[in-house]
C-alpha cells in the first residue's frame, strides 16, 4: 500500500480508502468487519462514512469494530453531514445548530472522541456558506474535528469556501470528494484546476462506475436481477440507459485489453488510472464483500506505464463543451 498527505495536512492516508456506503445495506455488520479487519491488514488506513448511511448504522458499525479493535490512533475516519437523517424541517443541511447536533452524533456512534475529517456531503443553497465553513471552524478548535472537507460541489462553490476560510482565517477545506472515474472525468474541467490551485485533495467516489468499469455489462444485454443497474437500469448516474453509448464500449475494450495483457482485473486498472490522477490524495473503494475488496486491493500497488495510461486518457476523453471551455482553449492556443 502506498500513502500520501491528505491535501495540504500533515497526515498520511492510503492511496485506497475504505468506503462504507453500502454497510448496514448490502453488507450486513460481520461482513463489513469482515472487509474492516482486511483493509487494516492491507496497509490500509483511511475509513471514509456519512451520517446518512442507513441512517446512522455505517457509522455505528465502525464504532463497535473500533471498540473492539481497541486502537484508532493509527487510522483515519472521515464522516460527512448535510442529508436528511428526519422528517423535521431542521434534520437537513448545514446550518451551525444542526451541524453542532450532527458532529456529537457522529461522535458517539462511531465512539470516538474526535473526527479526522468532517465533511460537508453537498452544498447546502438554504445556509450561507460563511455560516457553514465559521462552524467547521468551531469545530476544530473545539477539537471534536481535525480536518474539514466538502462533498458534491461545484466549481465556483469551492473556490468560494476555500476564498472564504482562508480570508477569514478559518479552517482550510482539506479535500474534495467528488465522483470521478473514467466515465465521468468532468471534474477535469474546473474542479480539478481548483484543487490543484488550493492545495484540495481529491478523494475520487464511485471509482468503478457504479460497477460499470468491472467489465460485467455488455452492449447488447441490458442488466436484470439484484445488480445496482438491475434494480433501475433507468435511474442514478450511472444508469444503463445514460451510459450505454459508444464512448462507454471503446472505454471498456481498453480497460479489458489493457487488464490482460497486465494479469490485472479491469476493475483494479480502472483503480490504478483515477488514482494516479493529479490532485488524488485516497481513492474510494465501494466493495459489498471481502472479495470483492480483495479484487479492488489488488491495485494498491499497481502502476501504469505512459502508454497505458494515455490509452485510458483517450479512449475517455470527454471532448470540451463548446462554450465556454472550448472557446477558452482555443484562444489559448492562439
Amino acid at each position: 500500500m502506498r500513502y500520501r498527505n491528505l491535501g495540504q495536512t500533515g497526515t498520511l492516508v492510503s492511496t485506497l480508502c475504505l468506503g462504507t456506503m453500502n454497510f448496514g445495506k448490502e453488507s450486513d455488520e460481520p461482513t463489513a468487519h469482515g472487509q474492516l479487519d482486511r483493509f487494516v491488514e492491507s496497509g490500509g488506513n483511511f475509513i471514509d462514512t456519512a451520517d446518512v448511511y442507513q441512517r446512522g448504522t455505517s457509522e455505528e458499525f465502525i464504532g463497535r469494530w473500533l471498540s473492539k479493535r481497541g486502537r484508532h490512533d493509527d487510522l483515519v475516519i472521515a464522516t460527512k453531514a448535510r442529508m436528511p437523517m428526519g422528517e423535521g424541517p431542521n434534520e437537513a443541511g448545514l446550518s451551525k445548530p444542526r451541524l453542532m447536533r450532527t458532529v456529537d452524533a457522529s461522535l458517539r456512534r462511531l465512539q470516538v472522541e474526535a473526527i479526522d475529517l468532517y465533511q460537508a456531503h453537498c452544498w447546502d443553497p438554504r445556509t450561507p456558506v460563511e455560516e457553514t465553513l465559521e462552524t467547521f471552524d468551531d469545530l476544530v478548535r473545539a477539537g471534536k474535528v481535525r480536518y474539514v472537507g466538502v462533498s458534491n460541489f461545484a466549481g465556483w462553490q469551492l473556490q468560494r469556501a476555500a476564498l472564504l476560510a482562508r480570508h477569514n482565517g478559518w479552517a482550510r477545506v482539506a479535500t474534495l470528494q467528488p465522483q470521478y472515474n473514467l466515465l465521468a472525468r468532468e471534474i477535469e474541467w474546473e474542479l480539478v484546476p481548483v484543487c490543484l490551485l488550493e492545495g484540495i485533495g481529491i478523494l475520487p467516489w464511485s471509482p468503478l462506475g457504479g460497477g460499470w468499469l468491472t467489465g460485467k455489462y455488455r452492449p447488447d444485454q441490458r442488466p436484470t436481477g439484484a445488480t445496482r443497474l438491475g434494480e433501475d437500469p433507468g435511474r442514478g448516474v450511472e444508469a444503463y440507459d445514460k451510459r450505454n453509448i459508444d464512448r462507454t464500449w471503446r472505454v471498456l475494450d481498453a480497460v479489458r485489453e489493457i487488464a490482460a495483457d497486465r494479469g490485472a482485473t479491469p476493475a483494479q486498472i480502472a483503480l490504478a488510472w483515477v488514482t494516479d490522477r493529479p490532485g488524488v490524495s485516497s481513492t474510494i473503494l465501494g466493495a459489498r464483500t471481502v472479495e470483492q475488496l480483495d479484487d479492488n486491493l489488488g491495485a494498491a500497488d499497481l502502476e501504469l506505464s505512459e502508454a497505458e495510461r494515455q490509452r485510458l486518457d483517450d479512449a475517455s476523453d470527454p471532448g470540451l463543451p463548446a462554450y465556454p471551455y472550448g472557446f477558452i482553449a482555443d484562444l489559448g492556443a492562439r
